[in-house]
């Protein structure tokens, strides 16, 4: 399995890129602002052909390269129905004082090619499947993906902005649901066992093992607590 991630662009969000082996296909996940270099040099180094973005939300720092990424390698983008707005609107799914001051140049819209997300789904791309798991609270259209355990990997969790290392995602911009997130967490994240390995939107590499004795809003969720907005300002 090869899993190569980098941060990019102003908000440092991570990108992955996921193929079976080098040299095969592989899908690219959450290609945000000034992730298209990232991707190429990737691409080459590791002699793979994308198939697909998958993209677990729609907020600008997730998305802003799937036009230019997806246009050059003719391929198709994943989104959930709830966010798919985002990608032709993202000040609205902002805020219109936080989008306009992050617009700038950045090309938006939507791939010629869009496809949209189900709860509970399997994609099945570039000889790998990912669990498809719809997690609202940081946005309404938020989504994880879980791929299986593996020969030489234990089962990964991409959680996007659900959650980090020791934190959460925020509930503040507009779609966000503290009482959502919370839920996400309990319904998505607890039921998973300790070995899996959590590579999120933002931030290093942890456990579902570690978050669960150390992260205190996965704690809580355990718990059935709320905690007001637990939104540490990481990302959009």
């Amino acid at each position: 399995m090869l899993i190569a991630g980098f941060p990019a662009g102003a908000w440092g969000t991570n990108c992955y890129v996921v193929a079976p082996a080098a040299g095969e296909e592989c899908v690219i996940i959450d290609p945000g602002h000034l992730a298209t270099q990232g991707v190429e040099d990737t691409v080459a180094k590791h002699r793979l052909k994308p198939v697909a973005v998958i993209l677990s939300h729609g907020h600008l720092d997730h998305v802003a390269s799937v036009v230019p990424i997806c246009g050059a390698q003719g391929i198709p983008a994943w989104i959930h129905p709830e966010d798919r707005y985002m990608l032709s609107d993202p000040e609205k799914a902002l805020g219109r004082s936080v989008g306009a001051q992050l617009m700038g140049e950045l090309t938006v819209g939507e791939p010629d090619d869009l496809r949209e997300l189900t709860d509970g789904s399997a994609l099945r791309l570039a000889g790998l499947e990912f669990s498809v798991a719809h997690a609202p609270g940081h946005t309404r259209g938020s989504v994880t993906f879980r791929m299986p355990e593996a020969a030489d990997l234990p089962s990964v969790l991409f959680s996007g902005d659900l959650l980090f290392a020791g934190s959460v995602g925020r509930t503040d911009l507009p779609g966000g649901s503290t009482d959502e997130l919370f839920a996400s967490l309990a319904r998505v994240c607890l039921p998973l066992d300790d070995s899996t390995v959590v590579l999120s939107g933002h931030g290093p590499q942890t456990t579902i093992g570690r978050e669960r004795a150390a992260n205190p809003y996965l704690g809580k969720a355990a718990r059935g607590l709320g905690a007001g907005d637990p939104a540490p300002r990481r990302g959009l």
